[in-house]
């Protein structure tokens, strides 16, 4: 598999410095465990958390997950999406950024065509989507990667369906479902006390 770190640093441009991002060693870990395979080729973890305080850079870091994953080894007609929550329709904010990214880096920019709801790679057919938190919008699909953004505002009902629509399909070696978050509250969101919980049981 392409080594997701080196594809951040060598083709990814930041859109405010235009130069190649440079990631934090804790990024840089997280990648090299995230994207671990079985020995039949699929991902290890196809549930992948990442959190961080605000205003620590997680969006970008999604932002870079997304674009790896649906341009470099989704392979043809990968699908990835950006999940908006109830609360908030326009908080699509992984989804700006990866747009910002893939305009700002050369490597991308070429072979993309951007619009406010869709990047798609025209050599791979790649699309990257934004979808409202209606999870009827979800169905039929097939991601290879679906991010949540502040999972912690993910309360409804809604929401919670819109999660169990979105789950890694078993279809596709390379599947993963990415949520990025601050910790948030006890009580304030079930889905991000869940996956807590899960993390916290796995590692007993």
């Amino acid at each position: 598999m392409i080594d997701p770190a080196e594809f951040c640093e060598t083709v990814l441009i930041d859109p405010e410095t235009q130069r190649l991002f440079r990631l934090t060693p804790a990024e840089k870990l997280f990648l090299w465990h995230a994207f671990e395979q079985t020995s039949d080729g699929r991902l290890k973890y196809p549930e992948l958390i990442f959190s961080g305080p605000k205003k620590s850079g997680k969006t970008a870091f999604a932002a870079m997950i997304l674009i790896f994953v649906v341009r470099a080894i989704g392979g043809r007609y990968a699908e990835g999406y950006c999940v908006a929550n109830s609360h908030d329709q326009a908080s699509l904010r992984v989804f700006q950024a990866a747009a910002r990214i893939v305009e700002a880096s050369p490597m991308l920019a070429a072979d993309a065509k951007v619009t406010g709801t869709a990047i798609t790679f025209n050599s791979t057919g790649g699309v990257i989507s934004a979808i409202p938190s209606d999870y009827s919008t979800a169905a039929g699909a097939n991601p290879s990667i679906s991010v949540f953004d502040e999972l912690w505002g993910y309360t409804s009902e809604r929401d919670h369906r819109l999660w169990d629509e979105m789950v890694p399909p078993p279809t596709r070696e390379l599947a993963c479902r990415l949520t990025v978050t601050y910790a948030g509250f006890e009580g304030e969101s079930e889905l991000l006390e869940g996956l807590y919980s899960a993390a916290l049981l796995g590692s007993r």
